[in-house]
């Protein structure tokens, strides 16, 4: 079976994570991804390490984002890279681009005219902060919308300072909103015939996804505040300890704080204030302190047995290494091997398609061949 993007060319004027983590998503999905590079450095995580792959040379951060992708290097300052990019994008069903505002056009190139010059074309932008408003010029980096767009408000513990989260969340949440976006805007091309431009905004991407505390303060009118690990709604919903470790309890109905009560030897819990969510909400500090104080009382493994037996939801807090050695990861197939080097598989699965792993291109890996193929000067 051929992939779904099987035949799909995207042509990439993207770098560093927003950008890549869209095309490698679609490059998952099958599509021929083109990455233009710049001659000298390439994309610059290309340089973001240590550390760096010792038989590629290339750093951990560019190869988690650049599989399957062909690699060109040319200079959009000069007049052959741009016509080269107007050629590319003349053939191209896709072009993906994460440049400044007005910063594609100062090269002479923009997508408006790439559209004119081919009406199927579908474009995508993703900018830091859009390209209106009183940041439009701000720095498209994830820490400034992880904190800009609320984020880091409503992490770490309550005491604590604004946190940010451990990996570039509001970049990857572009990403995947751009390919959403991109992928709509081809299925609407099968039916109109005609090509469509994608928007996408770190700060815009980030506000969408604060999901449920977005909503809250809307209704409520009140700052969100940071509850840790905990959850502002739902308790108990956190991280607690046991004897020898972390572990998660994820109590998200009455039922099942029913199983929880009678397992920790509280039956009493599930008939009187604490019943109800919104009662153990408003009881959070002291429901939690007495259950932390049981839960010390023997082993993780204890617990986690006796939970999953019960039908509580509850596991183990993990660092990443373990999670990718874990028997879960290894059932799901999550690790992929290429060249001696070990990759996370793509988490999109399609029934019947082999998910694709080409390793991530050497800086104009793929020059010479796109060149003569595409007659670029």
């Amino acid at each position: 079976m051929s992939p779904p993007l099987s035949g799909v060319l995207v042509l990439d004027l993207s770098r560093v994570l927003a950008g890549p983590y869209c095309t490698m998503l679609l490059a998952d999905l099958g599509a021929r991804v083109i990455k233009v590079e710049h001659p000298q450095e390439g994309d610059v995580t290309r340089a973001w390490g240590p550390p760096y792959d010792p038989a590629s040379g290339m750093s951990a951060y560019y190869l988690s984002i650049n599989r399957n992708k062909e690699s060109i290097a040319l200079d959009l300052a000069s007049p052959a890279g741009a016509e080269s990019v107007r050629r590319l994008a003349r053939r191209a069903d896709v072009v993906v681009e994460n440049f400044p505002p007005g910063g594609l056009e100062r090269f002479g190139l923009s997508l408006a005219a790439m559209r004119e010059a081919s009406p199927r074309l579908v474009t995508a932008s993703v900018t830091g902060f859009g390209r209106v408003g009183p940041d439009a010029d701000a720095p498209g980096f994830d820490l400034l919308a992880q904190a800009g767009a609320g984020l880091m408000a409503i992490t770490g513990e309550a005491d604590g300072e604004p946190t940010k989260i451990g990996v570039a969340v509001s970049d990857l949440l572009a990403g995947c909103y751009a390919a959403v976006g991109v992928l709509a805007a081809l299925t609407g091309r099968e039916r109109t015939g005609r090509g469509a431009h994608v928007e996408i905004n770190l700060f815009s991407a980030t506000l969408a996804s604060l999901i449920n505390v977005a909503q809250m303060v809307l209704v409520t009118g009140e700052e969100a505040g940071r509850h840790g690990s905990a959850h502002p709604q739902i308790v108990p919903y956190r991280t607690f300890e046991a004897s020898d470790g972390a572990f998660v309890l994820a109590v998200g109905t009455d039922r099942q704080f029913e199983r929880l009560a009678t397992l920790v030897g509280r039956p009493e819990w599930s008939a009187g204030s604490y019943a109800a969510n919104a009662g153990r909400v408003a009881g959070r500090v002291a429901l939690e302190s007495e259950l932390s104080r049981i839960l010390r009382g023997d082993t993780r493994a204890s617990w986690l047995a006796r939970f999953r037996a019960a039908g509580i939801p509850a596991g183990p807090v993990r660092g990443p290494l373990e999670a990718l050695r874990s028997e879960t990861a290894r059932a799901l197939d999550t690790l992929r091997a290429h060249s001696g080097v070990e990759f996370v598989a793509p988490a999109v699965r399609i029934e019947g398609e082999d998910r694709r792993l080409e390793f991530p291109p050497r800086l104009d890996e793929h020059g010479e061949a796109i060149r003569e193929e595409f007659d670029l000067p």
